[in-house]
């Protein structure tokens, strides 16, 4: 079967009364997890982007409360899932301004494990999100730059 296109899509949806809307929105909210995380963050969440924020920052700290270092390989492990955890709250968003909020905060967070090992996989995953943060700032406004510009050198290797 072949997918229609967003446009197409679009046209359709158009054509729908409210109450099949909520019907097939419930329905796609059945099949994946992420489809309702989605819904959920659409609904409650993407009116208030500092808010936002701040959840994301409470879990990633929570996250690292419960870290238990049993070996290197376990905590690379704990540390490149807290990542994806990350970018699928920053994929929700789509703001880059969330984008930049969130891996600066990661980076904060990885940052004492990168002084304590030597290890090239966790420095490669450190780096990556410096150069994520990178990308995302020069999509800023330049005030919003110069904000996370002290931030951003703290963060620096």
């Amino acid at each position: 079967m072949k997918s229609a296109s967003s446009n197409e899509l679009k046209a359709a949806l158009h054509n729908l009364s409210p109450k099949d809307m909520i019907q097939i929105c419930l329905r796609i909210s059945k099949y994946k997890r992420e489809n309702k995380e989605l819904l959920t963050y659409l609904l409650y969440e993407a009116d208030n982007e500092l808010e936002y924020i701040q959840n994301i920052k409470a879990e990633i700290d929570e996250f690292f409360e419960n870290l238990v270092v049993l070996n290197f390989s376990n905590m690379l492990k704990k540390l490149r899932k807290v990542v994806r955890l990350a970018n699928k709250y920053i994929k929700f968003s789509g703001s880059k301004n969330v984008e930049v909020a969130v891996l600066i905060h990661i980076c904060h967070k990885i940052k004492p494990f990168t002084d304590q090992s030597s290890s090239t996989s966790l420095i490669n995953l450190y780096n990556r999100q410096i150069i994520k943060i990178d990308k995302a700032l020069l999509k800023l406004d330049e005030d919003l730059q110069y904000d996370y510009k002290n931030e951003i050198e703290a963060i620096q290797i």
